[in-house]
């Protein structure tokens, strides 16, 4: 199948940007949305050209690095997909498709369609911890964990960081990444010596990273390719306020 693609080229944070124009004449409907970028780089090198720079790791929608926003989507078109997930099948012949970077002051563009997203490390950093003792392990069922609890902890978990959430959201917040980092330590037993002072340290970092705020539009829910709730948002503002009050 044939694809016209739109793809933003920009040398780094500092140099302006621009859509190039690229055609992909033997897409296989099988393909996955990289895997169709890989068929395009190689003509491109091939050609003697400079290849298109994005960032991807495992393609197994795990790691979260497939950052890019397509014809205006972060990831694409599908609900709870992440860019390696999306197929060419999803696409029609001739289909005009424009491909860019997830676009924060926050994600600085390193080339192209990679960013960097270090910013999200040092929220984990400054508090996405818990303080056990060291020594041998307990046995598996010494701290039992209510299961409604358990569940919302490992729906919180199962973010990725891939930052879809501040690519959708109109005022480049990261409260979603931030409030699922917090919800999933914060609602296990493990996690309660540092509940209030976790969300506390990593509000404050997210702020200091340069992030907006959240006004409740939730873009970032609709576009959460782990579709991570929105709940978990409140449930660390609650975290944070209590830090407030209590100094803790």
């Amino acid at each position: 199948m044939k694809i016209n693609l739109k793809i933003w080229r920009q040398n780094n944070a500092s140099t302006s940007g621009k859509f190039e124009n690229y055609t992909v004449k033997d897409a296989n409907p099988n393909m996955s949305f990289l895997e169709m970028i890989d068929v395009l780089n190689d003509d491109i090198i091939t050609g003697g050209g400079d290849p298109v720079a994005f960032d991807h790791d495992c393609r197994e929608g795990i790691c979260g690095m497939c950052s890019m926003v397509i014809n205006g989507r972060p990831h694409g078109p599908l609900k709870g997909t992440t860019t390696c997930q999306l197929y060419m099948r999803n696409f029609k012949e001739d289909d005009t498709i424009y491909i860019e970077p997830f676009r924060s002051g926050s994600f600085p563009i390193v080339k192209d369609l990679a960013v960097d997203r270090s910013s999200f490390d040092r929220i984990i950093a400054s508090g996405g911890y818990i303080s056990v003792n060291t020594g041998q392990a307990t046995d598996a069922n010494n701290m039992p964990v209510e299961k409604h609890k358990a569940e919302k902890a490992m729906d919180a978990a199962a973010c990725i960081g891939c930052g879809a959430c501040v690519a959708a959201c109109p005022n480049g917040s990261a409260m979603l990444f931030t409030a699922a980092k917090v919800s999933h330590l914060n609602q296990l037993p493990q996690g309660e010596a540092e509940a209030s002072r976790r969300a506390f340290n990593m509000v404050q970092q997210m702020d200091a990273e340069g992030f907006g705020n959240c006004t409740n539009i939730g873009a970032c829910e609709a576009e959460c390719p782990k579709e991570i709730s929105l709940e978990n948002i409140a449930r660390m503002n609650r975290a944070y306020i209590s830090a407030v009050f209590t100094g803790e």
